[in-house]
């Protein structure tokens, strides 16, 4: 039986084209270099109205590159970043309307962010003109890619003096081209038919609206709302290129990899395990999204060969329906092996005790308007034998609500970028359409974590605004642990909506042996991953949510291993590989440095693109 019951249902997009692959990205690494991020245009209002006084001091202009520069300081090195600005080349007298409704120039690309250029041109501009806001959305989409998802965050005063074009009309056919366009507004200092404006603009394309008073204000929006609209999940890892036989597999060691799936083709993997250790193998897949959904039926298969190919009769079977919603299909194994004793057979035998082994991953059913091929992504774990296992396992931790001020994060958009969640506290953040954001905590051994999540209640509800909504949580090597779901239609709601939180028992080596599947999963001291999900329903607004994180218990020692993994069991404390390391052998590699088949996965990106939206969890149900 598999370790994952379920397929993992969350957003898996962003587009694999120029994705840089990193070397090495790891399991727990956040973010891992070559991260995919989503190319953001930042608009910026340098119209007339931009001179005046800022309550902090200065102008409105002044204050807005205050915090165009601390979000440029903070932005991720590999994030797409570029800058639109309107209002810089006119007056505003009415013999310059014409010229300064067309006033919108694209001071730098969304390109790999470069963040002296950044700088240079946000300090250059000198506010003048009109307040063409329709018009500087549609010169922004147009400077950004024009496949996968996008964003655009838009810093404005004031109402749009241009229309038209209108830029609640703008917003909307924007959004009619799909969920990939998402604009956040954020109104400086505005008025209420501003605001009213700014915040059609928003919730037409699934973004977020947020007011700042003043300058100081809008220096600590800014990089909140931008790293919002950076977020996304692409594949990565070290790349490696699996086989067709088992003779010729790659070896991988703890960590993880990134190679090509093709259809009913299995793919073999080889991983040194020791004597008495536990090995972790995971696949996950993302599927891009199409229309025809309903007829989208993909499965993935996991089998273990041991030595000379024996097959080892451990197969793990995951199936996901809709998978052209956009779904991430996992299948994993744990494998204990090398743990156990020769029998005197030697067909047993070749799948007993420490060796060689073989992981062979196939996408054994694939719908018919799925791509020939998709980037998958895989997790190797390597856990030592234990001398003394530790305490022996407990029943689920009692939830807490935490007390005290809420505190603002931004969640990640994939398991690497997952937002670190430093304690029990309550976190905040808002949610956009399509979105399966990734939060992280840091359980040591003996440490147990409990958790709800609430789903604000929203001005537009009502059953035509019914969304989706879900939460999961998932243990270090990627396996659900639990999850909820139900529908929203904008009231305020709970998840878990009948019990009073998602639990986890103390991390216990010994929780491995529990007839609880749940209990058994929770076995690995690390990174204890929340995902929140907000299904891609057009007319849903972005909705703001808070966590309540309540961690209990002080850290045990834990088991006491036979050996210490320098890498650690998935590879978190892995140093990037020397010519010659396993790591660095583990793929076939080009001229470049990139498997072969990466390149393909590359070369096709207008297939593989993986969409932002997160697949509706069609009748869940929580596990039990």
């Amino acid at each position: 039986m598999s370790f994952l019951n379920r397929a993992l249902a969350a957003v898996v997009a962003g587009v694999i084209a120029l994705v840089p692959v990193a070397m090495p990205a790891l399991a727990q690494q956040s973010p891992p270099p070559g991260t995919e991020y989503t190319p953001t245009m930042l608009v910026l209002d340098a119209s007339g109205s931009m001179l005046a006084a800022d309550p902090g001091g200065g102008t409105k202009m002044d204050a807005a590159k205050n915090a165009v520069r601390s979000f440029v300081t903070a932005a991720p090195d590999t994030a797409k970043v570029g800058l639109t600005a309107y209002g810089t080349g006119t007056g505003n007298t009415d013999a310059e309307k014409t010229a300064g409704c067309q006033d919108v120039t694209v001071l730098h690309p969304a390109d790999t962010i470069d963040k002296p250029a950044l700088t240079t041109a946000t300090d250059q501009i000198v506010p003048r003109g009109y307040t063409p806001i329709g018009t500087s959305l549609k010169a922004a989409a147009a400077a950004l890619p024009q496949q996968g998802p996008r964003s655009i965050v838009l810093v404005s005063d004031g109402l749009d003096t241009c229309a038209p074009p209108d830029p609640c009309d703008v917003a909307r056919e924007l959004s009619a081209q799909g969920n990939e366009i998402v604009v956040h507004a954020i109104g400086f200092g505005v008025d209420d038919p501003s605001r009213a404006q700014l915040t059609c603009i928003a919730q037409s394309t699934g973004g977020t609206y947020t007011d700042a008073a003043d300058g100081k204000t809008l220096e600590q929006v800014l990089p909140r709302v931008s790293a919002a609209a950076l977020r996304t999940y692409a594949a990565t890892g070290i790349p490696i290129a699996g086989t067709p036989e088992y003779r010729d597999a790659p070896v991988a060691t703890p960590g993880q990899y990134l190679d090509v799936l093709g259809r009913e083709t299995p793919r073999y993997y080889a991983v040194d395990v020791p004597e008495g250790a536990t090995a972790y193998f995971t696949g996950t897949v993302s599927f891009p999204r199409h229309h025809d959904s309903l007829s989208s039926n993909d499965r993935l298969d996991l089998r273990v060969y041991g030595a000379d190919g024996q097959d080892c009769h451990t197969e793990e079977k995951e199936l996901a329906t809709r998978t052209g919603d956009g779904v991430a299909l996992t299948v994993g194994s744990i494998w204990k092996g090398a743990a156990e004793a020769a029998s005197g057979s030697t067909d047993s035998d070749n799948c007993r005790g420490g060796g060689r082994y073989y992981f062979a991953l196939e996408w054994g059913l694939a719908s018919d308007n799925a791509p020939a091929q998709l980037p998958v992504e895989l997790s190797v774990g390597v856990e030592p034998a234990v001398t003394d296992a530790g305490p022996a396992a407990g029943p689920p931790v009692e939830f807490t609500a935490p007390d005290g001020p809420t505190a603002p994060i931004v969640g990640g958009g994939s398991f690497h970028t997952a937002a670190e969640l430093p304690g029990s506290g309550r976190y905040t953040d808002t949610v956009q359409r399509g979105e399966f954001v990734f939060y992280r905590v840091k359980l040591e051994w003996g440490q147990g974590l409990a958790y709800r999540v609430r789903f604000a209640d929203i001005p537009e509800r009502g059953s035509e605004y019914t969304s989706n909504i879900a939460t999961s949580l998932y243990n270090p090597y990627r396996a659900e642990l639990d999850s909820d779901t139900t529908a929203y239609t904008g009231s305020e709601q709970t998840l878990p909506s009948h019990d009073p939180a998602i639990a986890t028992a103390p991390i216990r080596y010994l929780n491995r042996e529990s007839a609880d599947p749940q209990v058994a999963g929770q076995a690995v001291a690390g990174w204890y991953y929340i995902a929140v999900k907000l299904s891609p329903t057009d007319k849903v607004a972005p909705v703001p949510i808070e966590l309540e994180v309540d961690i209990t218990g002080e850290p045990e020692p834990g088991p006491q291993y036979t050996n210490e993994a320098s890498a650690g069991t998935f590879g978190e404390n892995s140093k990037p590989a020397a010519s010659g390391d396993p790591a660095a052998q583990a793929g076939e590699t080009s001229d470049s440095g990139v498997s072969p088949l990466v390149w393909v996965a590359l070369a096709g990106a207008s297939v593989v693109a993986l969409a932002a939206v997160v697949a509706a969890l069609l009748s869940a149900r929580r596990r039990h």
